[in-house]
């Protein structure tokens, strides 16, 4: 078998946005695949058969990134820009979204309905009715309620307005969405009869998610409204859909609500935390909450598990739910160790898993009991699996050539005691064709985060520099996911205990693996991965050569240009330039960059808000000042997450820029 290829990426399937029909028949998903020619993701709907045990695709005009069942479980509603004269009006400035209608017996997908607003979401009320929810700014009127020439000058100032931007609040930009002072996501119903539509919420209240009952005459929506300067902590919202009301359920500036479910009619359940203890990082908890009183009273007390999937990979594209109410219950994922898996909560707090902890849930979906998932085992990329009591059944064999035509490495697992009473756990990838008695060299991978995790699930990057000759080991120091809160929490330690984790662990491996050649190591990671890479080289020599991705150098700068800075830094180090100038130059990369000899290479993207380029800039800047080896890749139009949904092209030159500067440095 071949090793693998740095553009195998483009043959891989990425799967997302995994729904059951309302019948329970059959389940939707979307399959992603990068296109080269054209620099993007192809993207379309298949369908399982629940009753023949199938999978076949519905969708062929590769843009079909979302999707909602209707009510008569025989038709799929899907936003689009099939037409190229709505491009044309999207491109000139027009807030416009086209929903198409499609059989899932096939034919040509329909025109439903257009939405003068960019929207985000949507759901099915009736069969006339939908809930959406779309960006609302006072400085940009919907232009269908203007008269002919009011609209002309709009779309006019629209135009000129590309050329300049003026801001009024924090955040005043997001990463993945650009610019976003002002801007509000609101409710809105929409009457398909009459094509009409108008706002449920107030102009200044930020939706951040809804629950609808399964009457879907409720909704629990989690929001706040906020003016100069957004908070992280928000409130619950009843949104009543008969009387066309909305009352505050909780108070603001106490909680940070995640989401909430009506499990029953009546009974709401929230997923949130008051940050009292363990400050932004802390784990969620569970509450059910009054709704006609917005009462609140904890569902899981001491439940101390990280909901969410946060097991890093580069092989997803796509979203789904991670949090679903379903039968009276509520099912959610968990990263506990170095995997994802499912579980189940009742309205009285017992709480089952469902899954494993090897490998991961992406996403998942619930009808009747029966569970369909969307999941890695192994080495296997994303496929589609049903989950009968405690066995796995797989349904899609997309990526099953990866197994049979590549030469792939089972990470092995190496658990090092770093501290007292302190276990960090790693694995190693031995390189392709390893021989015993020769010597390689190897690349030490630091995930982002800092509380996102590794575990042994197929990662491209890792499995690529495995196959051009490298080891490859990684780890999970504190600051990491899935040992509860105490071991995730190094606000006002970050390069202090964390760093000691990431180095006696490269002593372990050294050690246990004497194929290393020790002289020839190298070091990368992004983001928090990216902020520690810069602080090592600060701090040893160990390493011959560094890449350093998407990174934070100076936590000054990274306050006050980043999308949540202004209050993450704070909390994770504990300070403000006001309040201890001091402490918070300390842990900034850049105060130590003098020190530097190591030879590095900086990756970063010019739209990347949430670790701006002045991060990347000032440190590769610092290094060439002080006379050491530096090169800077920028990536026009790309963000944070280049390495995961990056543009293919942009994707594959930044493995590569990785990997020659690794050979360079360290197979001389």
């Amino acid at each position: 078998m071949q090793n693998l290829k740095i553009d195998d990426l483009l043959s891989y399937r990425f799967l997302s946005g995994l729904e059951y029909s309302p019948t329970g028949e059959r389940a939707c998903f979307i399959v992603h695949q990068a296109d080269l020619e054209a620099n993007g993701y192809c993207s379309n709907l298949w369908i399982y058969d629940t009753r023949e045990d199938r999978c076949f695709q519905l969708t062929a005009f590769d843009q079909e990134k979302g999707f909602i069942w209707l009510d008569d479980g025989e038709h799929i509603l899907f936003a689009g820009a099939r037409d190229p004269k709505i491009k044309e009006k999207q491109e000139a400035g027009e807030d416009l979204t086209v929903f198409y209608q499609i059989s899932i017996r096939g034919g040509e997908a329909r025109e439903a309905f257009r939405l003068p607003f960019v929207v985000k979401s949507i759901k099915q009320l009736d069969d006339n009715r939908f809930l959406f929810t779309a960006a609302h700014n006072p400085a940009r009127p919907v232009l269908d309620t203007l008269p002919e020439e009011e609209r002309d000058r709009e779309l006019q100032r629209r135009r000129e307005e590309q050329d300049y931007r003026v801001l009024e609040e924090i955040p005043f930009w997001s990463n993945g969405e650009g610019f976003v002072s002002l801007d509000r996501n609101r409710v809105y119903i929409f009457h398909r009869a009459v094509g009409s539509w108008r706002p449920l919420t107030g102009a200044g209240l930020q939706v951040k998610y809804i629950g609808l009952n399964d009457s879907r005459t409720r909704a629990v929506l989690v929001a706040h409204t906020y003016e100069g300067k957004m908070e992280p902590a928000n409130s619950l919202y009843l949104l009543d859909l008969a009387a066309d009301t909305v009352k505050q359920l909780t108070p603001p500036g106490v909680f940070i609500y995640d989401d909430a479910h009506f499990i029953n009619e009546d009974t709401i359940v929230a997923r949130g935390k008051t940050t009292g203890r363990y400050g932004l990082y802390e784990n969620a908890q569970f509450y059910l909450v009054d709704p006609a009183s917005g009462v609140q009273r904890p569902l899981t007390p001491g439940f101390d598990r990280s909901t969410g999937n946060w097991i890093n990979s580069d092989c997803r594209y796509g979203a789904g739910e991670q949090v679903r109410a379903a039968g009276g219950c509520l099912y959610f994922i968990t990263t506990e160790g170095g995997g994802a898996c499912l579980n189940r909560l009742d309205g009285r707090g017992r709480l089952e898993r469902l899954t494993g902890a090897e490998g991961t849930v992406d996403t998942f979906a619930v009808h009747e009991g029966k569970i369909l998932f969307i999941g890695q085992r192994g080495l296997q990329l994303q496929e589609l699996y049903r989950l009968e009591g405690n066995r796995e059944h797989q349904l899609t064999h997309f990526n099953y050539w990866v197994q049979a035509e590549r030469s792939l490495a089972l990470p092995e697992p190496l658990s090092v005691e770093t501290a007292p009473g302190v276990a960090v756990d790693g694995w190693v990838i031995k390189p392709a064709g390893w021989r015993e008695g020769l010597r390689y060299p190897a690349i030490l991978n630091i995930h982002g985060g800092p509380k996102t995790a590794y575990g042994a699930v197929f990662f491209h990057e890792m499995q690529y520099w495995a196959g051009e000759g490298f080891f490859v080991f990684f780890c999970n120091p504190r600051g990491s996911d899935g040992k509860g809160n105490a071991f995730a929490d190094i606000r006002g330690k970050y390069g202090t205990i964390d760093y000691d984790d990431i180095m006696a662990f490269t002593g372990a491996v050294l050690e246990r693996y004497p194929s290393i050649d020790q002289d020839r190591v190298g070091v990368t990671g992004g983001s928090y991965g990216g902020f520690m890479t810069n602080w090592i080289i600060g701090h040893t020599g160990r390493f011959r050569a560094a890449a350093s991705q998407r990174s934070i150098a100076n936590w000054v700068s990274m306050g006050f240009t980043s999308d949540i800075g202004y209050y993450s830094v704070t909390d994770h180090l504990g300070a403000t330039p006001w309040s201890d100038i001091d402490k918070i130059w300390a842990q900034s990369p850049l105060k130590y960059a003098d020190r530097v000899r190591t030879p590095t290479l900086f990756i970063h993207s010019d739209e990347d808000y949430r670790c701006w380029l002045a991060e990347g800039l000032q440190m590769f800047t610092a290094l060439k000042f002080h006379g050491v080896e530096a090169r800077l890749c920028l990536f026009k139009g790309e963000n944070h997450e280049l390495s995961r949904s990056g543009r293919p092209r942009q994707r594959i030159r930044r493995l590569a820029e990785i990997t020659e500067w690794f050979k360079r440095h360290l197979l001389a």
